[in-house]
C-alpha cells in the first residue's frame, strides 16, 4: 500500500474507536490516509488522535480553507472505507442525502468504497436498514456485514463491526484490483 491514498470516514457509532486501529495499521503498512469524520462521531474519537496517527488534517465540517473540500477528498483518493457506517449513513448514501463533509464526500467518490455498517442487532435486523443495504450493494458498494458479539450497548448480537484486520484486506484488494 506503499504511498496509496486511502480515505476513511468515521460516523457516530461506538465502535468508531476501532477505526483508529485500522487507521495506524494503513499507515504502518504505507498508505498515505485522509480521515473524514461526521460531527457525532467527534463526541466518541477525539479528531485529533486521527491526526497524531495520519500526520493529516481531519475533515470534519462542510465548510473549511477550500470552497470544495469533499470534491478534492474524492478525488485524491483511491479507495474510501467508511467504518463505522451507522444505519444514518446507509440510508443517507442509499438516497443520495448530502448533508454534511462525509456524505457530501462519499456521493463525490467515484471508486472502490466499503461500507462497515455497525449498529445495535434490532437496527441491524430492520427492513428499512436491509432495503438501504441492498440499494448500496446494487449501487456497487462494498459492504462488510457486521458480525456476531458483544455490543457496546451490553447486547450480543449481528452488529459489531468487521474487525480491523478484515477492512485491510478488503482496502488492499481494492487497490490491487485497482492498479
Amino acid at each position: 500500500m506503499n504511498g496509496r491514498e486511502v480515505l476513511i470516514g468515521v460516523t457516530g457509532g461506538i465502535a468508531a474507536y476501532k477505526t483508529a486501529e485500522l487507521v495506524s495499521r494503513l499507515v504502518q503498512s504505507g498508505a498515505r490516509v485522509t480521515v473524514v469524520m461526521t460531527e457525532a462521531a467527534t463526541k466518541l474519537v477525539c479528531p485529533k488522535t486521527f491526526e497524531a496517527l495520519t500526520g493529516r488534517s481531519v475533515a470534519i465540517g462542510l465548510f473549511g480553507p477550500s470552497a470544495y473540500p469533499h470534491i478534492e477528498l474524492a478525488e485524491k483518493a483511491e479507495v474510501f472505507c467508511v467504518a463505522p457506517a451507522t444505519a444514518n449513513l446507509l440510508a443517507k448514501a442509499a438516497s443520495g442525502i448530502a448533508d454534511d463533509i462525509l456524505s457530501t464526500t462519499l456521493l463525490s467518490f467515484d471508486g472502490p468504497t466499503i461500507l462497515a455498517p455497525a449498529m445495535n442487532f434490532r437496527m441491524w435486523e430492520k427492513p428499512a436498514v436491509k432495503r438501504n443495504v441492498r440499494q448500496l450493494e446494487n449501487d456497487g458498494l462494498i459492504i462488510v456485514e457486521p458480525e456476531e458479539g458483544y455490543l457496546g450497548c451490553g447486547d450480543r448480537g449481528v452488529g459489531r463491526m468487521a474487525s480491523p484486520e478484515k477492512l485491510l484486506d478488503l482496502i488492499a484488494q481494492s487497490l490491487q484490483s485497482k492498479k
